[in-house]
């Protein structure tokens, strides 16, 4: 008798991706001869993540692939480090070596979901430099990805906001997604049906975490609102928002060099021609190349240096995070630091 559908779902998901890394790695002309990649899982002792370390470590018995796993310690409660310590216990029993605790500090910048996020991908990044993987695996679920897209709805943000988490992200593909397209109760059986030791985080009850209460309280409101399926659909909403948002990046990246005078400068009137949309991509572009940190830039900065263009009427600098400015001067639009 074969496994329970559940866990043959996330292996599936896993093996995917596994494939995807050898080949890549095959073809890496800096990868080293007849060395296997390694592939870490990140793994918080939750559900999702314990099932993809238990999917990863035996797909990775059949594959040419070394796997790890990397626990990260926020330190934001009461025993979080015993907690870490019996995560990387969990993943050592699976067979994943190397494994390890990571403790982080998490600051303050963004709030503290913002915050602890980038603390996480900040240790997971040197992680992986120092034990040269290939590439990390999170256990992101559709549920996730429909929760992500939501938010971005609320805040504003624009089509890239809205195209959720990609499947694959970060420097040279590092972040791999294998569960996108699996539900949180899939890869829950999953874990009961091998009778895996999880962890319930209680932050992702906690109704003071945004997250949280879109969770337990704005998705099941939309699903008694609107019938079931809306977590599929959202997530089918960000794929295809995804596909745009990557053609329209193209055309900006493509159209730049055409709206540049001959020292580079950015010429007003070529860039009032283009489409919005368009436009706004190299401008954003332009002030992130100047040192605006991405992170901090918000459609009312780019819209208030649109309007240099759109609404000219003799308006002063415009202050941007990372103490950029950006003016117009002599048709030309002038982006740099202050």
């Amino acid at each position: 008798m074969g496994p329970h559908p559940a866990v043959a779902a996330i292996r599936l998901a896993v093996r995917r991706v596994l494939h995807d890394v050898i080949t890549e790695h095959r073809t890496d002309p800096a990868a080293t001869p007849g060395e296997h990649p390694l592939v870490l899982v990140a793994c918080s002792g939750g559900a999702d993540s314990m099932a993809l370390a238990s999917a990863l470590a035996f797909e990775a018995r059949k594959l040419a692939v070394r796997a790890g796993g990397v626990t990260v310690d926020h330190g934001l409660q009461d025993g979080s480090d015993q907690r870490a310590a019996e995560v990387t216990g969990r993943m050592a029993a699976l067979g994943l070596d190397p494994v390890e605790a990571v403790a982080v500090t998490v600051g303050r910048e963004g709030g503290p979901e913002a915050a602890a996020r980038d603390a996480r991908y900040a240790a997971l990044d040197a992680a992986a430099e120092r034990h040269g993987a290939t590439a990390v695996l999170l256990g992101h679920t559709r549920d996730d990805q429909a929760e992500t897209v939501l938010l971005g709805l609320a805040r504003g943000s624009g089509i890239r906001s809205l195209s959720g988490m990609a499947a694959v992200s970060g420097a040279a593909g590092r972040y791999r997604r294998p569960f996108l397209e699996l539900d949180r109760q899939t890869v829950r059986k999953a874990c009961v049906a091998q009778e895996l030791a999880v962890w319930d985080d209680p932050h992702n009850t906690d109704p003071a975490y945004t997250r949280s209460r879109l969770r337990h309280e704005g998705l099941p409101a939309l699903e008694k609102a609107l019938g079931k399926g809306v977590v599929e659909a959202l997530a089918r909403t960000a794929q295809l928002s995804r596909d745009d948002a990557d053609a329209l990046d193209s055309w900006a990246a493509d159209a730049e060099t055409a709206v540049r005078d001959e020292s580079g400068r950015l010429e007003c009137a070529k860039l009032y021609g283009l489409p919005p949309a368009v436009r706004r991509r190299i401008l954003r572009r332009a002030m992130i190349a100047e040192g605006a940190p991405a992170g901090s830039l918000f459609a009312r900065h780019i819209e208030e240096v649109d309007r240099l263009i759109t609404g000219w009427r003799g308006q002063g600098a415009i202050n941007l995070p990372g103490r950029v400015e950006a003016r117009r001067q002599g048709g030309r639009l002038v982006i740099r630091q202050g």
